[in-house]
């Protein structure tokens, strides 16, 4: 046996690196909520940034795989920004209120399609303030929309960013199952708002059933915003646990 090795030495775990990304009409703050458990685990955390609003966009890659695994963070609409070969070499994904599909086929979404029809005019209307009111109201639903992070709504919204918020509505009209890139063989866990006011119940369940291999968390009386304390502390060690 070579110099100070031992057969009782515990294995030293692999470190995970994150990506994350949010939703439409959001951005980086989102993720404020992780940083803390991240820190504590030595994990960094990067974000990615569509540039709606105050921040500029950003799209960091992974490090080398000699660095650690790879886990991406993605909330509801992120699962159709994130970069094909981001997505493609991740070691981990967590799906936070997500779908592939946003409007059902058939008469279940024809309400969802004249809904982005209606958001999408607004914008051009210049009621952009007006529509966050009510789109954050929806998000938040049943909690209080005040105990959303910040959204776009609060800072100077650049005309670049403006026409990635319709190309964006036009993407959640559009999208209709899982990116070609994503890696099915990898583990995933996906976190439903159980009272979600935004992503369908029919899409919910298509999600599911793309993903049979996924573990399922189902937060009863949470909506879209997924305003709950302890899950950023459940996802992490849901990462911490994966062999």
């Amino acid at each position: 046996m070579k110099d100070g090795s031992s057969c009782n030495a515990e294995p030293v775990s692999t470190p995970w690196h994150l990506l994350a990304m949010h939703g439409w009409g959001s951005d980086q703050r989102a993720w404020h909520g992780f940083w803390r458990g991240c820190e504590q685990r030595g994990w960094p955390l990067e974000r990615l940034e569509r540039g709606y609003g105050r921040f500029n966009p950003a799209t960091p890659d992974w490090p080398n795989k000699e660095q650690g695994r790879r886990a991406l963070l993605i909330n509801s609409l992120g699962l159709h920004l994130v970069p094909a070969a981001t997505l493609a070499a991740a070691d981990a994904v967590v799906l936070l209120a997500s779908f592939g599909r946003f409007v059902p086929s058939g008469a279940p979404g024809r309400p969802l399609r004249q809904a982005l029809k209606s958001m999408d005019q607004r914008l051009l209307n210049g009621e952009l303030q007006a529509l966050f009111a009510d789109f954050r109201q929806r998000v938040a639903e049943p909690q209080d929309a005040a105990l959303l992070p910040p959204g776009i709504e609060d800072g100077p919204i650049s005309e670049a960013g403006f026409e990635r918020l319709r190309q964006d509505l036009a993407l959640l009209a559009s999208c209709d199952g899982l990116p070609a890139t994503f890696p099915t063989t990898v583990p995933v866990l996906i976190v439903e708002a159980g009272a979600d006011a935004i992503v369908h119940p029919l899409s919910r369940q298509a999600l599911r059933e793309a993903l049979p291999q996924a573990e399922v968390l189902t937060l009863a009386g949470i909506g879209h915003g997924l305003m709950l304390p302890t899950l950023p502390g459940q996802v992490l060690q849901w990462i911490e646990d994966l062999p």
